[in-house]
């Protein structure tokens, strides 16, 4: 069989799963890929007395709180605080839980979670009640069907989309005109992509349809299916914690995208079309052919 040729070809640089939404992220040199994106991406997640989700727009130190992932458990760790051990497979109660416009289901990961997030994300003077849940797999939150075609793409406690792609390149565009500007240069976390392509141009995984990845199993499919809006986190420095505005700023001079109401955009929100269970690593390649509107 003749193998298909593409309008480009990239590999796969980097990927990430960001197991409590959020938090710092956990880069890996492989990962499975399931329907609601790369495993763990996204399966738990810190909500306030009511239920409703929490996040570095309105806690930025939830940006110092680092997952690692083990065989049985996640292990988080932040300054100043004993590591917090979750185990995989240990939940508590049953509980609903809030993210933007859904309420879905989940399970309480219990009191000595829920301390360590109060106590470390407080404030002197603002006490913040917080309790960390874990996505219930046997509830089914979908995509927003606009954007996916009619497909249904489940994900889990991400913003709305079980994948986000962005590119080097784009990022290198970004802080040529970043530091010509007399700024400091940035890295992808502000972004918190999923997979991190090399070898493309700028932005152009914003001009193409489906991405081919090949793994061992098989071929893989991602559709791109919305461009990424983009919220103040990336002015956030993952470091520090430390909000500054320059990134959203320099994104605003040509990052407007009339597809979202002219908001600004930086990497792909995608879904799985094939390759369920496959393992993703990399240095895989990626194929795609540009989409013609």
């Amino acid at each position: 069989m003749t193998a298909p040729v593409f309008d480009l070809q990239a590999i796969i640089a980097r990927l990430v799963v960001y197991p409590v939404k959020s938090c710092a992220g956990v880069e890996l040199p492989e990962v499975l890929l399931t329907e609601t994106g790369l495993e763990f991406d996204r399966a738990w997640m810190v909500v306030d007395a009511t239920g409703e989700f929490v996040s570095q727009r309105e806690l930025p130190r939830m940006a110092l709180i680092q997952p690692t992932m083990k065989h049985m458990e996640m292990v988080l760790r932040a300054p100043g605080m004993l590591a917090l051990h979750i185990a995989f497979d240990r939940v508590e109660k049953p509980v609903r839980a809030k993210v933007w416009k859904d309420e879905v289901a989940a399970y309480d990961m219990g009191d000595i979670a829920a301390q360590w997030f109060s106590d470390f994300l407080s404030e002197p003077g603002k006490p913040q009640v917080l309790r960390l849940v874990r996505f219930d797999p046997e509830h089914k939150r979908l995509s927003n069907m606009k954007w996916t075609d009619g497909v249904e793409a489940p994900n889990q406690f991400s913003d709305g989309f079980p994948l986000l792609v962005a590119s080097e390149a784009s990022l290198a565009e970004l802080n040529d005109k970043l530091v010509a500007a007399e700024h400091g240069a940035v890295t992808m976390a502000r972004f918190r992509p999923n997979i991190v392509l090399a070898g493309i141009e700028a932005q152009d995984e914003d001009r193409v349809e489906t991405l081919h990845i090949a793994t061992t199993e098989g071929e893989a499919r991602l559709r791109p299916a919305k461009p990424c809006p983009r919220c103040p986190i990336p002015d956030i420095d993952p470091v520090t914690a430390v909000s500054t505005p320059e990134v959203n700023d320099m994104l605003r001079t040509y990052r407007a995208n009339p597809k979202v109401d002219g908001a600004v955009t930086f990497g792909m929100n995608c879904i799985v079309l094939d390759g369920v269970e496959h393992l993703l690593k990399v240095g895989q390649s990626v194929g795609a052919n540009y989409r013609f509107e």
